[in-house]
């Protein structure tokens, strides 16, 4: 039996291995791995248990070359084997955009629990969402802002890394006030 410290240890470390992922191997998603996808979001919280979206998954190669032409910020859809797009109501912009990103960051998670990689795509700006909305068929009162590639990584991006290096916890966090100590 591992002890707590250990369990804890490999959590964090999960916590810290998750990398957005942009070029993916031709490999399809296991079903039970969707599956398991799916049902961490749809388990994710929000506010006041609203559950404020609709998750699309996105499979047909045509769709999702399609998808990524739309935006730039979406490319990477073009190499996945799957994408989860995510709608949302559209009545709670500030609540709603706190739970996308919960429910994002979840999808994600699940993802790489099974070995998967994945990326956050944007339909922001420019009128590039009504170009996705009326790809998928989505209502125009619904926002969809949001699809997250899904796949195995390509053997290089598992040697690629961050053009940027993380900020130390001194630049990014302080004790008790915004100009107070490190708590590094």
């Amino acid at each position: 039996m591992t002890d707590p410290a250990t369990r804890t240890a490999d959590r964090i470390d999960f916590l810290l291995s998750l990398r957005a992922t942009r070029s993916f191997t031709g490999d399809p998603v296991p079903d039970a791995a969707l599956r398991d996808i799916l049902e961490v979001a749809r388990r994710s919280g929000s506010a006041m248990n609203r559950q404020p979206w609709r998750l699309i998954v996105i499979q047909d190669r045509a769709v999702l070359d399609r998808l990524a032409a739309v935006n730039p910020y979406a490319g990477h859809l073009a190499s996945a084997p799957l994408a989860i797009a995510l709608v949302m109501d559209g009545d709670m912009d500030t609540e709603e955009t706190w739970d996308e990103g919960r429910v994002s960051e979840r999808i994600m998670l699940a993802a790489a629990a099974h070995g998967l990689g994945s990326c956050i795509g944007w339909f922001v700006e420019d009128g590039h969402d009504d170009a996705a909305k009326a790809l998928l068929g989505v209502p125009a009162e619904r926002t969809l802002r949001t699809a997250i590639s899904i796949g195995y990584p390509a053997p290089e991006t598992k040697t690629a890394r961050p053009k940027r290096g993380r900020k130390s916890l001194a630049e990014i966090a302080s004790l008790g006030r915004y100009d107070g100590p490190s708590p590094a």
